[in-house]
């Protein structure tokens, strides 16, 4: 298992910024200046978002790739934020999808973080949301396969940890799996480690993310900020152990969406929670 950061940690500086609950930073972010900072943080791999990156020349690729292979950094290609194939709805999106495979082989990433949905695209019918979205993942594995490239769908407040397994299972390829969010089921109410027990068999990515209760409404996303690793409710050490049981060995890609604002920066929460990673991992 090699400790990572997600790109996503900086959304803010690539104009994602959650309204009412998040602030524009005071300038921009380039791909490269994330890349930067996961070298000065001493991290051993980096899981990119494809939408911070608006160059996929291959010129671009070529540069981008040779700027990891030098630092020595793993990497995950990560594609579909926010919404992905809209839970089944945009099966035009798989176009892009394929595209972004391409992406993925030109930067020597193995794994491809995909969105199936988002908490917005969610049907309220799973017999509905099943029967759409399962022939565009099998297209997908098939591709992705093709390709040599395995695909993890994230756990993305759009799927209950048993409907993502049985989608997992009803393809049955060995170029799909899980980007195992150890958070976002608990935004859905779910019990996160029985999530995170259900998920762990078929993980192939990760994005270790720690939230707490703050205010208002438990159906909103606002009321669940991101906090540093060890100061939320996630047991991440029993995480890590379930990942280890099934010898995991992808990346432990720290992820922060909306940072509570008694957090400080995404500086400071990204190393506080780099420091209980590693103390967590040499306890294992």
């Amino acid at each position: 298992m090699q400790i990572a950061i997600d790109s996503y940690c900086y959304h803010r500086y690539f104009g994602e910024v959650y309204p009412g609950l998040e602030s524009p930073p005071n300038r921009a972010m380039t791909l490269d200046e994330v890349i930067d900072r996961a070298i000065a943080f001493g991290v051993e791999g980096v899981s990119l978002e494809s939408f911070m990156l608006d160059d996929t020349s291959p010129v671009r690729l070529v540069a981008l790739r040779k700027k990891l292979d030098e630092a020595g950094l793993a990497r995950v290609w990560a594609w579909g934020h926010p919404d992905g194939l809209g839970s089944g709805s945009r099966p035009e999106a798989i176009k892009d999808l394929f595209a972004n495979i391409d992406v993925a082989c030109a930067l020597g990433a193995g794994v491809m973080r995909i969105c199936a949905g988002g908490r917005r695209t969610r049907p309220v019918n799973w017999v509905d949301h099943r029967r759409n979205l399962l022939p565009l993942l099998k297209h997908a594995a098939e591709r992705a396969e093709a390709r040599g490239v395995v695909l993890a769908v994230e756990n993305h407040v759009d799927l209950l940890a048993g409907e993502l397994a049985e989608l997992i299972e009803a393809v049955d390829s060995p170029a799909l799996g899980v980007c195992l969010d150890t958070a976002n089921n608990l935004r859905m109410l779910e019990d996160p480690m029985v999530a995170i027990e259900t998920l762990a068999p078929y993980a192939r990515a990760t994005h270790l993310k720690d939230i707490t209760a703050y205010r208002g409404d438990p159906k909103t996303f606002g009321f669940w900020p991101s906090v540093p690793l060890g100061q939320g409710l996630i047991d991440i050490p029993a995480t890590l152990r379930l990942l280890k049981q099934y010898d995991y060995q992808g990346l432990l890609a720290l992820e922060i969406d909306y940072l509570h604002p008694d957090h400080g920066d995404e500086a400071s929460a990204i190393a506080a929670s780099l420091d209980t990673l590693r103390r967590t991992l040499a306890k294992l």
